[in-house]
């Protein structure tokens, strides 16, 4: 009996104490439940908070973008109008310039027929007065013709003792007529044009949006350009092209073949500006060397070597004062083979010579001493013989002349630069001599103004009247060309124009 309490009581614990450890399990369950659901809801939270942030992100880059792409319009706008404008104001100017040149013309027209009109009187007053002064002095027009030729004669003895000297020195200088001749005549022989160079070379670019793209970011593309070709880009607002800057033609022209190339390629980056650059310098030196072999096939000599004939080439992209170099030697070599040729010397000699001459230039940027030296040098190099070296080393004088050839090459040179339209003097140095000219002038008492014309060549003096008389105005002209002998440096003779006008007017009323 007590046992079967014991088991029974036993029985009772144990499933009362599985259902207290199931209870336990149910609530513990249900607590893990909870904590996952909170979990799941805070990540549900952060995801919202970030997809916000992405978006409002992304609406920040949108809208920074709409307002750099509505600057960039507004620039553009404003530069095209700015453009507008320019074109406007210029077509404004050039109307105006036309109606001012019109208005001119017309002044002008009405001038010469009032001047026509004025010589007409003019003449008759003369002949007027000419027939009074007979009446009065008795004496015929010859008679009185002499009589101031006498008295001419005495004022200005010293002027006609001067002229007679001139006069003499000339007739001294006549046996030197058959040398001016053979010049002459080789001068006219070959009359080639000049054309003028610059330091600068343009592009043309076939829009202006081009521009950005050269420039590149940052200006990346340009300084790679600048630093593979060694010029100066110049990218202004000039429309349809860009400028390269530098004092070696041959670097100029090597940017400007690469930069043709990248406009038509299109790919503008600076590792493809480096190759381009590369390939447009091999262009070049292809350039030179047709050159090269057709200078010598124009001069006729055809025993150079073909290496040496590259050398000569890159003469082509070369100028001396304007004056390009290798049509400068061209030029020089028909004129020493005419002159060799008249006084009996090796033509072929001659030729070689004056060709080759200045070959110096072509290397003068790239290695030390001056073109004469460089040449030799060259020459030598290349095995030519010494004749043509003795021919080309003296042309400006810095080894002596030994030869007949190399006088001929010196006379060959100094005429090709110095013929009228060879070379440009600076225009610094043109417009300060025409300035002295003109402050000469009007440093005499009575001039009202001067002008120098003709390249400094004739300076005409306006004088006023009622200050200086006819007699006063013929001394002043000897005075004025006295005083330019004297104070200034030019060549040939400067011819002085005085003249004096009497106007008068009067109105009826």
């Amino acid at each position: 009996m007590d046992l079967t309490k014991v088991f029974l009581l036993a029985g009772f614990s144990g499933v009362g104490g599985l259902a207290i450890g199931y209870f336990f399990h149910v609530l513990i369950t249900l607590q893990k439940k909870s904590s996952i659901d909170l979990k799941i809801k805070q990540l549900l939270l952060e995801a919202k908070d970030k997809a916000h942030e992405t978006i409002e992100e992304a609406n920040h880059k949108a809208q920074s973008i709409l307002d750099n792409a509505k600057n960039e319009e507004k620039t553009t706008i404003a530069q095209v109008r700015k453009l507008e404008e320019r074109v406007i104001q210029k077509e404004e100017n050039l109307e105006k310039q036309r109606v001012s040149l019109d208005k001119e013309s017309s002044d002008i027209r009405e001038k010469i027929e009032k001047l026509k009109e004025k010589k007409e009187e003019i003449l008759a007053m003369e002949e007027k007065k000419r027939t009074e002064l007979q009446k009065v002095a008795s004496l015929s027009e010859e008679e009185a013709k002499q009589e101031l030729l006498s008295s001419i004669e005495k004022k200005y003895e010293q002027d006609l003792l001067a002229r007679m000297n001139k006069l003499e020195t000339l007739g001294r200088d006549e046996f030197e007529k058959k040398a001016r001749d053979i010049l002459i005549t080789s001068i006219q022989r070959l009359a080639s044009s000049t054309a003028s160079e610059v330091t600068t070379t343009s592009v043309s670019i076939p829009s202006d949006d081009i521009k950005g793209k050269i420039i590149g970011k940052e200006g990346r593309n340009i300084r790679a350009l600048e630093r593979a070709a060694g010029v100066e880009v110049i990218v202004d607002d000039t429309p349809g092209s860009i400028v390269i800057s530098g004092f070696d033609p041959i670097r100029r022209q090597v940017a400007k073949v690469a930069l043709e190339n990248l406009i038509f390629d299109g790919r503008i980056q600076p590792a493809r500006i480096e190759e381009v650059v590369e390939k447009a310098r091999i262009e070049v030196d292809k350039t030179a060397k047709q050159k090269g072999e057709a200078a010598a096939y124009e001069t006729g000599i055809i025993d150079l070597d073909p290496r040496l004939l590259v050398v000569l080439g890159r003469l082509y992209f070369r100028t001396s004062y304007g004056q390009n170099v290798l049509q400068h030697s061209i030029e020089a070599t028909h004129i020493a083979g005419m002159l060799a040729a008249e006084l009996g010397a090796d033509v072929n000699v001659a030729k070689k010579g004056a060709l080759l001459h200045d070959i110096g230039k072509a290397m003068d940027h790239d290695v030390q001493g001056t073109h004469v030296d460089i040449g030799r040098r060259i020459l030598q190099k290349f095995n030519i013989k010494e004749d043509i070296i003795k021919a080309m080393q003296s042309h400006h004088e810095e080894y002596p002349f030994e030869t007949t050839e190399s006088m001929i090459v010196q006379a060959a040179d100094a005429i090709s630069a110095s013929r009228p339209g060879a070379r440009r003097d600076s225009l610094e140095n043109y417009l300060k001599r025409l300035e002295d000219l003109e402050n000469i002038a009007n440093s005499f008492k009575g001039v009202e103004k001067s002008y120098a014309i003709q390249a400094g060549r004739e300076i005409r003096i306006f004088v006023t009247p009622m200050d200086v008389s006819e007699i006063e105005a013929k001394k002043m002209a000897r005075d004025v060309a006295d005083r330019i002998e004297k104070d200034l440096k030019y060549p040939g003779e400067i011819k002085v124009h005085i003249i004096r006008e009497t106007r008068i007017i009067e109105y009826a009323r």
